[in-house]
């Protein structure tokens, strides 16, 4: 994408959230800092969406979940900020190498994106295993949630000994590679597989010469958020709408 259709693309998107009411919705609590509520805001696409389009919109702290985008706008905080990975100043710790190592064995490729029923299986045993099960797990939840998109998504399969115990789903966009989400089969916990994912897929934007890895939110004082700032140095989108650096985070 050249300089003039990224400028375009940050244009149409200011003008809309410029002159576009967005519904709003209010969560009685707070997923990642107990004892807090949460509100966002945000729009459901029905078509396909501009990769460039989305781009624009991560860069103005906007997220997606399936075909609906959303930021958060919460009355009592503003905790979220939105997390990316500069590929070229990014390095590997010692405990991240260790990673990387002991997952030498493992075979990644590129999946066919469709849903099934192994991959629902190890979706499910995974949210038993890592959430405290209030998050829906039907297949038909499932399917909404990782294989519904409006941009270009795709799925990276881990596997081991040809067994399929991972899965990532990533948008695609211009110059950059936006991590959905990652799940995996809660018996091979102890390889680190979300770690190792997210260094292959680091990895993976080096070699293709893909600028930045956006990882969602990162949340201070949120436990299950804290991962995200030991890949750094990284970048955090603060409230002046600047990126601003953050310092990796001790191990």
């Amino acid at each position: 994408m050249n300089t003039d259709q990224q400028k375009l693309a940050r244009e149409f998107v200011s003008d809309f959230l410029n002159n576009t009411t967005l519904p709003t919705c209010d969560n009685e609590g707070c997923p990642y800092l107990r004892g807090m509520t949460a509100r966002s805001e945000g729009f459901q696409v029905d078509g396909m969406m501009s990769e460039a389009v989305y781009r624009a919109l991560l860069d103005k702290g906007f997220r997606r979940s399936g075909r609906v985008f959303y930021h958060p706008i919460c009355r009592e905080c503003d905790a979220c900020m939105p997390l990316r990975v500069p590929v070229r100043a990014f390095s590997q710790t010692k405990s991240m190498r260790r990673v990387w190592r002991k997952n030498a064995d493992i075979s990644v490729r590129f999946g066919d994106y469709e849903p099934d029923d192994e991959k629902h299986g190890i979706y499910v045993r995974y949210l038993d295993a890592k959430h405290d099960r209030t998050m829906s797990s039907t297949f038909e939840t499932f399917t909404a949630f990782l294989y519904d998109s409006p941009v270009d998504t795709r799925e990276v399969c881990y596997e081991v000994d040809g067994k399929l115990v991972g899965v990532s789903i990533l948008d695609f966009l211009p110059g950059a590679l936006s991590s959905v989400y990652m799940f995996f089969d809660p018996d091979y916990a102890d390889r680190s597989l979300g770690t190792f994912s997210i260094l292959w897929e680091i990895e993976y934007c080096r070699l293709n010469g893909l600028a930045y890895y956006y990882l969602g939110y990162y949340v201070p004082g949120s436990k299950t958020m804290a991962y995200k700032a030991r890949f750094g140095p990284a970048e955090v989108l603060c409230s002046d709408g600047v990126w601003n650096t953050l310092a990796a985070q001790e191990e």
